[in-house]
């Protein structure tokens, strides 16, 4: 199957432009040595990857007609046939690795949530997303965009905004642009928190995010007495990472 058929076939957004390949590959930090790379599709960012020195390269790819693509064009590649969103992922490695790709706009949202369930282990993202999620993901309090991803992720990476991507350098061109993002493990190997508690404040305080704090979080039935009025005055995209960590350790002295 010839390149022009199988971009076909597979009905995606084939990145054409190689110096925007190259320009990703090149936004992992040198010391990213365990490289796990996301749909690599037709292998346009694999065939730099591989030319990283001192790179230990695995790829996971669903598509069938992929895997027999890339089996057929790099001899000694490790291709994980299946579902990033359903592995194991604490069986995949046992060492901490970075990921790389350009993600599927459909899920890219939900690799970023299993990142951050990854955490511990995953210490590096570069990674291609619609332009919006994108800036959604990199996005500070105050911020309309500001939201869910951006409080979770900043709480434990370094958030970059790389570099916008116009849709003329896919075959066929999206109807929107894309932009390049880089996470970068911080120094918070945990929160001063209840982590789970952490995420479901977090998370009801934007699933209502035209509402004040506290009638967000009163609908969860928990204890509000300990939390400044400050904060509970405040909508959840005014509020920063340190703000959602006061909320969560206050409710948790309460009960």
């Amino acid at each position: 199957m010839n390149e022009v058929k199988a971009k076909k076939f597979l009905g995606q957004h084939f990145l054409t432009d190689e110096g925007i390949a190259r320009r990703i590959v090149d936004s992992l930090s040198p010391s990213a040595c365990r490289v796990l790379e996301i749909g690599p599709g037709m292998g346009v960012l694999t065939k730099y990857l591989i030319s990283r020195p001192n790179t230990d390269l695995h790829v996971v790819e669903i598509d069938r007609e992929s895997v027999a693509w890339l089996h057929g064009h790099f001899d000694g590649l490790d291709i994980i046939e299946g579902d990033f969103l359903r592995m194991d992922l604490n069986t995949l490695f046992h060492e901490p690795y970075a990921i790389i790709g350009n993600f599927p706009y459909n899920i890219s949202s939900q690799i970023l949530f299993r990142v951050f369930g990854q955490r511990d282990k995953v210490h590096e993202v570069v990674g291609m997303f619609q332009k919006e999620v994108a800036e959604r993901v990199a996005a500070g309090p105050g911020s309309k965009t500001y939201g869910i991803l951006s409080v979770l992720l900043s709480a434990f990476y370094h958030i970059e905004y790389l570099f916008t991507v116009s849709e003329q350098v896919f075959n066929p061109p999206p109807k929107v642009k894309s932009a390049v993002i880089r996470l970068t493990r911080n120094g918070t190997a945990s929160l001063p928190c209840d982590e789970a508690l952490f995420v479901q404040v977090v998370k009801a305080g934007f699933n209502q995010r035209r509402k004040t704090l506290r009638n967000a979080l009163r609908q969860l039935g928990l204890p509000l007495e300990g939390v400044p009025d400050g904060l509970l005055a405040s909508r959840a995209e005014q509020l920063a990472v340190d703000d959602f960590v006061c909320i969560t350790k206050a409710i948790e002295s309460c009960r």
